[in-house]
């Protein structure tokens, strides 16, 4: 699903304007689009007391458009239109729509006090132009949208007023919706945190533009159905030999958890074998958690070349300390190993020490915030606040895919395309749900060599998935990583449920 920017958007509606296609054409059908779903979510309308709040801009022509189609053909019980400024304000699109409402006998008006019995309030005060942070009427029209309507639901049109649209959130206010209609594809700012969070429900309506003027954009959303082949029933002769064999180089004292946990996502996800390597010690401990684990032990980079051999994938990382002997292996196995390799936990800490770049096969890296501030220098806090960006700078920098882990994690691949992942759960928070992670990528790497990307991408959203099942069932506090494993199937028969 595609992402657009406030920029990219703007050049759509300008290519889809000389095709053809008039811009009041655009703004009527946007208010056609938000009053299908209001009809849909809240008929009968003519029950509803609404207000619609109108900007100074297209955003507010949208709202005279909603205002126009309501009055004419819903006739709900009230329809209250409010102008944020003065009619004089207006200007192309926006006017017309406005003569439009007032030439079939509408009107706009102030904030009134009887407005708070509405019972359903349209947002249309400002959209994606927005440059920085709401102030004066539109603050306090923002303020009022989100404390005076207490029977209300709010509905947004195209972005939340006062929420950037290509990034993380201003240092201001923006309103927060029950719901956000928004138009042609979502805008990268309805898809970031803590941006999503104030969208509730999101909906796409589409107003005439064609998909191609928008399809090689680099920015989308992870879309389960553009996955689902990945999940197809397995042929009856099927063996092991056909799913892949994946490596998973981890573990040390204390720490034969974490090697147990990659190695059994590994094979729940789907991987035909898999086998752990690890330090002599570790293995009976590795071997307990699960009998269906190869075991090997490990001492040196050379042990790891000897048992990549005939494997299809190799994960490294979780829990092998970071010694001067796992610096070297690691070291050594990133630059020279000729198969997928995923990087995970002690092996990114090594690696943030080193200047490193991909080359050859993928390289994909899953940092959490904290591990993706040791990658890159940057403090942590400014990792979070463009967590796309910094994802996207490091993966082109590096010739690396980033999977930067945390609240709406961010896949990016080393030619500049990001996807922002919708699926995860505050539960996660928790030790060990990285390894899962890291296990389940190697799995369905294993299985889809040729199509590693997008194994990145269902492996990420199935982590995320099979989090929110388990919090949905055993709560937020209660759940563990390995809890993931138990709920990982349930995420991936959703993949037979696309239609």
């Amino acid at each position: 699903m595609k992402l657009l920017t406030a920029a990219e958007m703007r050049e759509v509606d300008r290519a889809t304007i000389e095709q053809g296609i008039p811009g009041i054409v655009l703004m009527e059908n946007a208010g056609h689009r938000v009053v299908e779903f209001l009809q849909r979510r809240y008929s009968p309308l003519r029950e509803q007391r609404i207000v619609i709040l109108c900007g100074r801009g297209n955003n507010g022509g949208d709202g005279f458009a909603i205002a126009r189609q309501l009055h004419t053909r819903f006739q709900p019980g009230s329809l209250d239109v409010v102008l944020a400024g003065s009619a004089s304000d207006l200007h192309g699109e926006a006017a017309d729509a406005y003569r439009m409402w007032l030439s079939c006998g509408g009107s706009v008006q102030g904030l009134a006090p009887a407005m708070q019995s509405a019972t359903i309030v349209v947002d249309a005060l400002l959209g994606t132009g927005m440059k920085g942070p709401a102030t004066g009427d539109m603050l306090g029209l923002i303020r009022e949208i989100n404390n005076g309507f207490p029977l209300a639901d709010i509905v947004s049109v195209d972005i939340p007023s006062g929420m950037t649209s290509d990034g993380p959130m201003f240092e201001g206010e923006c309103v927060c919706a029950d719901a956000t209609v928004t138009f042609t594809a979502l805008k990268v700012g309805l898809a970031v945190g803590p941006n999503y969070e104030r969208c509730g429900e999101l909906i796409v309506g589409e107003i005439g533009s064609r998909k191609s003027l928008y399809g090689n954009v680099p920015l989308n959303m992870t879309d389960r159905g553009e996955l689902a082949d990945l999940f197809l029933p397995r042929a009856r002769n099927s063996n092991k030999g056909m799913y892949g064999h994946a490596l998973v180089v981890a573990g040390g004292p204390g720490k034969s958890g974490a090697a147990a946990m990659a190695g059994l996502s590994a094979l729940r996800v789907g991987a035909g074998l898999v086998t752990v390597a690890s330090g002599e010690s570790a293995l009976p401990a590795i071997s307990s958690h699960s009998p269906e684990l190869m075991t090997e032990a490990v001492r040196n980079a050379g042990d790891v070349v000897r048992l990549a051999n005939g494997k299809t994938v190799v994960a490294i990382g979780p829990g092998m300390g970071t010694a001067p002997e796992t610096v070297a292996l690691v070291r050594t196995v990133f630059d020279g190993l000729g198969l997928p390799l995923v990087v995970d936990a002690d092996g990114l800490n090594v690696l943030g020490g080193l200047d490193f770049r991909g080359a050859g096969a993928p390289r994909i890296l899953t940092p959490h915030p904290g591990e993706m501030s040791r990658l890159t220098g940057l403090a942590t806090a400014d990792v979070q606040k463009d967590r796309l960006g910094c994802a996207r700078k490091f993966a082109v920098a590096r010739n690396v895919c980033v999977a930067l882990k945390g609240d709406r994690t961010v896949i990016a691949f080393p030619d500049g395309r990001a996807w922002i992942n919708p699926t995860g759960s505050a539960a996660m928070a928790t030790g060990g749900t990285g390894d899962v992670l890291t296990g389940m990528i190697a799995g369905l790497i294993a299985q889809f060599p040729d199509d590693w990307e997008r194994a990145v991408l269902a492996a990420v959203w199935l982590h995320g998935r099979a989090g929110e099942l388990g919090a949905r069932e055993i709560g937020e506090k209660s759940l563990i990583a390995t809890d993931l494993l138990r709920f990982l199937p349930e995420a991936m028969r959703e993949f037979s449920n696309v239609e």
